[in-house]
This record gives structure tokens, C-alpha cells and sequence, in this order.
């Protein structure tokens, strides 16, 4: 059930940075950003697993001379340049709508398999618990 609501939260995420990306897709010089799978070894590790291996991406800090050179902090920590990118228009925007909508469609497809998920699991509980 953890997991099934960490997943959720973060195709709610991505749908969010998915639409501000749809939003600034003329807007010049604005690049694509995309979220960072979350890391689900630690639930794992709840589980009585151990030893399992994870990488984590290194956060970069704002010092105030990148600051100074224009450089602004993303707001969340999971929110990351996109690196998945087809193509870049003369005034640096690489915000490409179509694989915008692609990933929006991936995301509504994953949100509904979870929600479907969550359904079943709520389903079993009530049966278990003799009120299904």
C-alpha cells in the first residue's frame, strides 16, 4: 500500500512538471524537465531486505557565484533537466510537444494501473477483514 501511494504521488509530480513544461513550450530559452524515478529500495529495506544496493543522484547546491552567473534552483530535490530531448529550436527552448503528450499519456496510463491496483488491495483488505 506504501508503495502503491508513493507511486501516485509521484505520477502526480510528474504530470505537474509535465504540464509546466507544456505551458512554457514557446517560451525562449526555457529547458525540459522531467522527475526523477524515486528510489523504492528503502521500502525493501522495511521489509526485512537487506543489503540492497541504491545510487542516489548527487544534488548540486546554488553557491551565490552560480547565482550571480544566473543559475536558479529547481524547486523540488526529484525535478531534473531532461536529458530525453529530440530536438532544440533556434531560441533554446527543447520543449518538443509531442513527446510532451507521449509522457503525459504514459502517465495517466500508470496513474490508472495504480489506482486500479489500490481498488484491489482496499478489495482483498474488505475480505479479509469479512466485509466484502
Amino acid at each position: 500500500m506504501n508503495g502503491i501511494g508513493r507511486e501516485m504521488k509521484h505520477l502526480a509530480e510528474r504530470q505537474r512538471v509535465l504540464a509546466q513544461n507544456i505551458a512554457n513550450s514557446e517560451t525562449p530559452g526555457y529547458k525540459s524537465r522531467e522527475v526523477e524515478a524515486p528510489d523504492f529500495s528503502d521500502l525493501l529495506a522495511q521489509q526485512g531486505q537487506s543489503g540492497v544496493p541504491s545510487v542516489a543522484r548527487p544534488q548540486v547546491q546554488i553557491t551565490s557565484g552560480m547565482s550571480a552567473l544566473g543559475a536558479r534552483p529547481i524547486q523540488a530535490g526529484n525535478i531534473v533537466m531532461d536529458k530525453d530531448i529530440s530536438e532544440t529550436k533556434p531560441d533554446g527552448n527543447n520543449v518538443t510537444l509531442e513527446d510532451q503528450l507521449l509522457r503525459m499519456s504514459k502517465v495517466q496510463a500508470d496513474f490508472t494501473a495504480m489506482t486500479n491496483l489500490y481498488r484491489k488491495q482496499q478489495s482483498l483488505l474488505k475480505t479479509a477483514l469479512g466485509r466484502g
